[in-house]
């Protein structure tokens, strides 16, 4: 069983910035991809990056592709979410995800992800 924790989130202005973390316990998350999705009020969840367990290959939605960046750190069992250029169109709650056995065709399904945390908000201001 693995547990992932966000925190990192808040209130920024537009244009703003805001890293959010993602630590993994119970498990090692090396060989897990990790990923970020987003909940906004009244819309679907939908995926914004993932990493594989490496680190060195990545996706994003498009509507982030430029602005956010994800990391991770193996060695702290933690994914990061760089989020840069923030619009109000971000606004919502962020959602770690992860999973071990992940095929490319499931990286931007939240159904194919095991593993989720309870979420952070995330609030830009116009």
């Amino acid at each position: 069983q693995v547990q992932l924790v966000e925190s990192g989130g808040g209130l920024v202005q537009a244009g703003g910035s805001l890293r959010l973390s993602c630590a993994a316990s119970g498990r090692p998350s090396s060989g897990y991809t990790m990923g970020w999705f987003r909940q906004a009020p009244g819309k679907e969840r939908e995926f914004v990056a993932a990493s594989r367990w490496s680190g060195s290959t990545t996706y994003y939605a498009d509507s982030v592709k430029g602005r956010f960046t994800i990391s991770r750190d193996n060695a702290k069992n933690t994914v990061y979410l760089q989020m840069n250029s923030l619009k109000p169109e971000d606004t919502a709650v962020y959602y770690c995800a992860a999973d071990p056995y992940l095929l490319y065709s499931g990286i931007y399904h939240e159904g194919s992800y095991d593993y989720w945390g309870q979420g952070t908000q995330v609030t830009v201001s116009s």
